[in-house]
């Protein structure tokens, strides 16, 4: 079973506990490699976002405890970057790179923050959902470019608040379209797609990012994944890894690691 985990926000954007507590709780569970992915700064909103002031703590205290417990763990310094963020990453060990809004006429506006932010985007553009979802996968298509991301961050997050086909009918043809373009351009980068639980632990899904279809395409085009909590406390570090990592290896999937 793998043992390490890359996405993992603290109490420095919008997660409950220090990184302290969090690695105190990975090395508790045995684990090798951690990585703490704070989300980069967006000057159009504040939560749940790290700003300036708070970046620099965050970069300082993981540097910390990277020595602290070198004998214990390997740590790593990561940032969720956001698409629509401007922040320098060369000091960072690795990059998530990651889309959270769409931009509907002049309005940016979150899909993933609450349901009525989802809403509100499905309004601005012209009361159209999968409008909002060729919009947001014709932007994630471009986030490794954008980001110079390592990883792929939750690839159809705008999913998210779409269980039971709340919103959408996934096997539209206009969203299999949208996600299908997306998927060809960020599969000859060769960077992996997260297999992310969170949604999962908060309760919003049942199964991980990216949904099953989505995966067995990623698996018939030789892509790569790797194992993702998207964690918010420290209960939730390496959340149902061992059911992800089933998924995985149903489709051939190969997991990687940083």
């Amino acid at each position: 079973m793998f043992n390490s985990d890359f996405h993992i926000h603290t109490c420095y954007c919008d997660g409950k506990n220090t990184p302290e507590e969090i690695v105190i709780e990975a090395v508790s569970k045995g684990m090798k490699k951690i990585g703490f992915s704070g989300h980069s700064y967006i000057d159009f909103e504040d939560a749940p976002f790290m700003n300036p002031e708070k970046e620099r703590n965050y970069k300082i205290e993981i540097n910390r405890l990277k020595e602290k417990y070198k004998s214990q763990i390997k740590i790593l310094l990561g940032i969720e970057l956001d698409y629509f963020s401007d922040v320098d990453t060369s000091d960072y060990d690795y990059v998530i790179g990651s889309v959270h809004y769409v931009k509907c006429g002049e309005k940016i506006i979150a899909i993933d923050h609450t349901i009525q932010c989802f809403e509100d985007a499905i309004k601005e553009c012209n009361n159209d959902v999968y409008e909002v979802c060729e919009k947001y996968f014709e932007i994630v298509s471009d986030v490794v470019n954008k980001t110079n991301a390592d990883i792929i961050g939750h690839f159809d997050l705008v999913s998210k608040f779409n269980e039971g086909s709340k919103f959408f009918d996934e096997n539209n043809k206009r969203y299999i379209d949208a996600y299908t373009k997306a998927l060809d351009i960020l599969l000859k980068t060769g960077k992996p797609f997260e297999i992310n639980s969170g949604a999962i632990s908060r309760g919003y899904r049942t199964f991980p990012y990216p949904s099953m279809n989505i995966l067995k395409y990623i698996a018939e085009h030789k892509g790569k994944v790797i194992l993702s909590s998207d964690s918010h406390q420290k209960e939730t570090i390496m959340y149902k890894f061992e059911e992800s990592e089933k998924i995985a290896k149903s489709l051939g999937l190969e997991i990687v690691e940083l």
